[in-house]
This record gives structure tokens, sequence and C-alpha cells, in this order.
């Protein structure tokens, strides 16, 4: 029996340990983007949240096509440019420096400021 071309690999779809903590929400991405064929929007506008913090692999294509989709649903949107990863510098590039601009802005990691409770 073959796989099909959407199949994720055996450990494509598990956490590393210490990656995922009790309470987190988990939605598990069919496309490029976090947002087409998920209930991502719906988690979110549930809980109120409107600005989504975003970085990931790969940079000018699951990255870019979750950002647009964002933009795309009015959600405020922060790029940290240094947790992307591109397939090339110049692809990574071309989208932070040229595409992200446009949708959000784009930080670094140290520019991340974490809500407490």
């Amino acid at each position: 029996m073959s796989a099909s071309p959407c199949s994720f690999p055996p450990r494509g779809s598990t956490f590393v340990d210490g990656l995922q903590a009790k309470g987190d929400l988990i939605v598990l991405k069919r496309h490029w983007g976090a947002f087409y064929g998920t209930d991502l929007d719906l988690k979110l506008r549930r809980r109120g949240i409107r600005t989504i913090v975003l970085g990931g692999i790969s940079t000018n294509f699951g990255v870019e096509s979750t950002a647009r989709q964002a933009w795309e649903h009015a959600y405020k949107l922060q790029i940290v440019e240094d947790l992307c990863a591109g397939p090339s510098t110049e692809a990574h590039d071309f989208a932070v420096k040229t595409i992200f601009p446009r949708l959000s802005h784009v930080i670094t990691s140290t520019d991340i400021e974490f809500a407490t409770n």
C-alpha cells in the first residue's frame, strides 16, 4: 500500500519531548497555510485572540501562506524573523523584506513579550 502524496511521515505530527505544554491547542495543518481546512480561526476567535506571533518552516511557503491567511482574517500579525527558516537565504530574505512588511510587523525573538496571568 503506497502513501498518499499528502500523508505525514511516521513521526511527522508528533512533538519532541518538552515542546508541548498542558493546555496547548493543537491544530493539524494539511496545507501550507495554517488556516485553510482547519479550525484555527474558530479556536482563536472563541478565545478572543486577535494578535498572532508567527514563526516556522519554511519562510516562503508555510509561514508566508499562514501570514497571508491571517491578514485575510484581519488578525494583527507579528512575524519573528529569526524564528523562521527558508530553503535559501535569498528566499527567506525576499519574504521578510518584501512580503511580510505588507502583512505584518516583522520582529526578532528578543522583541517578543509574553503575557502572564
